[in-house]
């Protein structure tokens, strides 16, 4: 990290404490040591969805909460491509762009290993909470240090930092090189996993996590629309042709049953509004296991990525009632981790902050519908007539 970049960081940090009226910070013995930041990233979350479903949050809910008590910073972004999950996350935790930081995708061709290789790989680690190699992965190909790297050498590293996520990238990659911990899901197994880079057995209270299955509770609960389905007026219809299959070809519309995949297909769950549902828990899990915010009079920080808004965009589409009630749930779950916060630390002792990765364009089939230009391109028949190209 650049200290100019660093300085950039630390200047909006300084900010974002400053930033309370004169009887928020009585309340506060110690405003420029919150207690917690914590850091959330929307995984494709467009500007836009703050204000497109507007009318349907909740007053109590997150997103209505952040824009009215909190401070809004419009217009701003970090201009970097390639605009993957990977990338986007790396941005916003070092405040460098992906020649500097060195995640230059969510894979990419290496010239010295003559390989592709995954952004947060690592053959020299081991799983840990897991028997396959959904674990063997660190933070060892990001080239810059983080903001929450910074946080732990100006407190010579007493300041706890956890990451989690569903994606592994997504919370690998903000918990930065000197991070406690990152947590991620593996599909497989329906349990949260770490590396060997981070620790060399789960702690019991991830232990503990891992055994209640959740992911099967949220199972037996089916997706149908949390509001009467008729109200949905800002997606589309229920069923496009253009939509993915992610549960099957028999299930291309509300309500969607999961009984079929209890104890038997866990990846499922991250296409679904309980992705998010299941990463607030574990969120929740890590502040109380690791006592996060209440031991040695420094600031800790958890960084957590919500990977099931990606999963469903890419899935259904961003005009799709899918998304739309996705993100009604997430607004209300955000509320509550909110209020959960509130009751935990007291107002103002603690630092939140939300962004996005990224954005997501529209679908294709969705644009030539209404008859706007778009189209589609066959990846494989380009690399074939490339590759012939270049042997002649």
């Amino acid at each position: 990290m650049t200290k100019k970049n660093l300085l950039f960081l630390i200047i909006i940090f300084v900010f974002a404490v400053f930033s309370k009226t004169s009887a928020q910070q009585k309340q506060n013995t110690n405003p420029l040591k919150p207690k917690l930041v914590v850091g959330i990233v929307i995984d494709q979350m467009r500007w836009d969805f703050l204000y497109r479903y507007a009318d349907r949050y909740d007053n109590n809910g997150g997103f209505n909460r952040l824009l009215n008590q909190g401070f809004s910073c419009d217009n701003t972004m970090i201009p970097y491509t390639p605009t993957y999950t990977a990338c986007g996350h790396t941005c916003v935790y070092t405040g460098t762009v992906p020649a500097i930081h060195g995640i230059t995708g969510n894979n990419w061709w290496d010239n010295i290993l003559q390989k592709n290789v995954y952004c947060t790989e690592d053959k020299s680690v081991q799983s840990v909470g897991t028997e396959n190699s959904s674990g063997e992965m660190s933070p060892r190909n990001m080239l810059t240090t983080t903001i929450t790297d910074e946080l732990r050498l100006a407190t010579n590293f007493k300041s706890k930092v956890i990451g989690i996520a569903l994606k592994d990238r997504g919370a690998i990659l903000p918990a930065g090189h000197s991070a406690n911990a990152a947590y991620w899901y593996d599909g497989k197994t329906g349990n949260f996993v770490t590396s060997s880079y981070y620790m060399k057995e789960l702690p019991e209270w991830v232990k503990t996590f891992n055994n209640k299955k959740l992911v099967d509770q949220y199972y037996t609960q089916g997706w149908n629309t949390l509001f009467p389905i008729d109200l949905y007026k800002e997606s589309t219809a229920d069923e496009e042709n253009y939509e993915g299959k992610p549960f099957g070809n028999n299930q291309t519309k509300f309500p969607y049953n999961f009984s079929s995949f209890i104890g038997k297909d866990y990846s499922k769950i991250s296409t679904t509004p309980y992705g998010n549902t299941f990463t607030f828990n574990m969120a929740k899990a890590a502040i109380e296991g690791e006592k996060l915010g209440t031991t040695n009079n420094t600031t800790d920080f958890l960084a957590i990525s919500f990977s099931s808004t990606d999963y469903v965009g890419h899935n259904f589409g961003p005009n799709s009632i899918e998304t739309e009630d996705t993100y009604l749930r997430l607004d209300k779950e955000l509320g509550d981790f909110i209020t959960y916060l509130d009751k935990k630390y007291g107002k103002n002792n603690y630092l939140l902050f939300l962004t996005a990765d990224h954005g997501v364009a529209h679908v294709p089939g969705f644009m030539q519908e209404h008859k706007l230009p778009a189209g589609t391109m066959d990846e494989s028949t380009i690399t074939k007539a490339l590759n012939e190209k270049l042997k002649e």
